[in-house]
This record gives C-alpha cells, sequence and structure tokens, in this order.
C-alpha cells in the first residue's frame, strides 16, 4: 500500500467509524500513531509474526514494570528534555542549570528537614564512603533562594531504591530540604554506587538486541522549586565513574558532573561529625523565573507514592 492509502485507511478506522463524541486530541494522536505504525510495517516489510512479537514484548515489560526503563534507554526522555530545552531558549530562558531525565524511581512525601537532612539510614555506612553535598539554590536574579526545596534521591550500594527495594527501611536515601534563610542546603549521605537495568527484564533483552548495554553511572536525583521559579528536575553525576559518558539512559550532561573532594584532615573530620575520610560535593541549582507562555515543567505522570 502507499502511504496515501494507509492514511485513508486509518482515518477509516479512527475517525470514520466513531459513532459518539470523541476526544480530537486523542483521535489526532492516535490518528498520527497509527498512521506511522502501519506506514513502518509497510516499508520495513514486517511479518505478522514479527508484530506480534513486538506487542508480546510491550506486554510482557509492561508487565514488569519496566516500561519506565525502555523510555530512557531508547532516547525517549532524553528527546523530551532535547524539546524542552527548545522551546525555552526561543523564549529566551536561558542560564540555569541544565536538566535532565526524572527517571522512574521518584517516591512522593519524602520527610522534610531544614538546611540539612541526613538521607542513609546507617547500614551500609561499614561498606560505603561517607557523602556530604551542599550547595545554594540562587533565583533568576542571582539572588540566594530561601524556603526553596531541594528533593533529593538516589540509589543504595548495590543499586537499589528504597519503596522499589523492600529490604531497605522506608524513605532511606530520600529527603526534601527546604533551604534555609541563605538559601542553602546541605544533606549526609553515602556515595552511590552505578547499576543496571535488571538483566533477566525486557530492557536488557532489547538492549541487548541493539548491541548496547544498561548501565548508568552513579548519579543523585533532583527536584528544585522555588516561588515563582521553573522546576527543576535534574541529576548530577559522580565523577570517575566508568560509565561516566556512557549512560544508556542518555542523561549525562556537561555541567552535571561536580568535582569529588576527598576530606581526609581530622578537624574537618570532626567539624562534620565523622571518625574516617569522607567525599564532599559543592554544587548549586540556578533555577530559572516562571514564564506564563513557556510549557510547563510539571509533568503530568504517574509517581509511587509512600
Amino acid at each position: 500500500m502507499t502511504h496515501n492509502e494507509i492514511d485513508q485507511l486509518v482515518k477509516g478506522f479512527i475517525i470514520d467509524a466513531a459513532q459518539s463524541a470523541a476526544n480530537p486530541r486523542v483521535q489526532q494522536i492516535v490518528l498520527r500513531l497509527v498512521s506511522d505504525l502501519f506506514k513502518a510495517i509497510e516499508d520495513l516489510d514486517l511479518s505478522a509474526s514479527e508484530v506480534w512479537q513486538g506487542l508480546e514484548f510491550l506486554q510482557e515489560a509492561g508487565g514488569r514494570m519496566e516500561l519506565g526503563l525502555i523510555a530512557p534507554g531508547i532516547g525517549l526522555d532524553r528527546f523530551l528534555d532535547i524539546r524542552f530545552d527548545e522551546s525555552e531558549a526561543k523564549l529566551g530562558i536561558t542560564g540555569g542549570t541544565p536538566r535532565t531525565i526524572e527517571g522512574p524511581l521518584y517516591v512522593a512525601g519524602a520527610p522534610v528537614a531544614k538546611g540539612f537532612a541526613r538521607l542513609d539510614d546507617g547500614t551500609e555506612s561499614e561498606q560505603g564512603k561517607v557523602l556530604f553535598m551542599q550547595g545554594t539554590v540562587y533565583g533568576a536574579n542571582g539572588k540566594p533562594l530561601p524556603n526553596s526545596q531541594v528533593e533529593v534521591w538516589h540509589a543504595n550500594l548495590l543499586g537499589n531504591y528504597s519503596f522499589f527495594d523492600k529490604s531497605q527501611s522506608a524513605f532511606n536515601l530520600r529527603r526534601t530540604i527546604t533551604t534555609d534563610e541563605n538559601g542553602r542546603y546541605q544533606f549526609q549521605s553515602i556515595v552511590p554506587k552505578g547499576y543496571g537495568c535488571p538483566p533477566d527484564g525486557s530492557t536488557a533483552k532489547l538492549l541487548g538486541l541493539l548491541g548496547r548495554h544498561g548501565q548508568r553511572p552513579a548519579h543523585i536525583h533532583f527536584f528544585v522549586t522555588a516561588v515563582g521559579h521553573r522546576k527543576l528536575t535534574t541529576q548530577i553525576n559522580i565523577d570517575g565513574d566508568e560509565y561516566l559518558w556512557d549512560d544508556f539512559a542518555f542523561a549525562s550532561r556537561e555541567g552535571l558532573v561536580p568535582p569529588v573532594v576527598e576530606v581526609s584532615d581530622p578537624t574537618e573530620m570532626a567539624k562534620h561529625g565523622v571518625s574516617k575520610p569522607f567525599a564532599s560535593i559543592d554544587f548549586d541549582f540556578h533555577l530559572n523565573a516562571e514564564v506564563a507562555a513557556a510549557p510547563t515543567t510539571e509533568v503530568e505522570r504517574r509517581r509511587a507514592q509512600a
């Protein structure tokens, strides 16, 4: 079939077959996606078996709750960020901390602390290196933003996230920090490790067929919000990680790899209340002012709620 013939066929299926009032936006999207799918089947000469294998793969991935991993693995999450960046640049919104993908492992409702929080529950203190990370949240005018919110979450030393990993305590390695009167935040945790997608899962299967690995560098996620400013969704990577610039989720970006300073001075150790050397990361967040004409940075998606 020609593409024009496919367009007419799909119009008959999606538009002409409607027998009651339809949602025009849903019609528009389904018409386009089904038309593109049919054209791909025709152009690539996909067999019926290949089509059904694809459907079965998606069904299996959904059952394993892995579509949220496949999305970044095929670059979908990064593409959406690119579109955000382009739309903001057209409106002159520039200069803030780079955004990058949220990932599928955020959990709402983490405990709130003022200025400082300890993220880890201490169960991995012996195996891991203590981390102190601190900085300032700045507004569009370059001034610190008191009472802004820094939501932070990361994986444990096995690459697992609390809530999804039931062996961890509630909200382990998750907190919401309200900045102090100087716009400052700080937290104590452990230096996270990089991890890979489940080796027996749908994402690993697909990536293997594409000749790719499923590894992520060690990283820490953030939502940063303040009144009158655009929400920032980002993450920093731990410098020196083997997969720093080879992230299967395409989330690594310039400006999001701060130096990791090794601190062994006894005075500094005592000041921070620890008895062994620790890692320190300084990182400031710079937010952009909200602009009415800009696309919202509040992405509506299902998120876990503990």
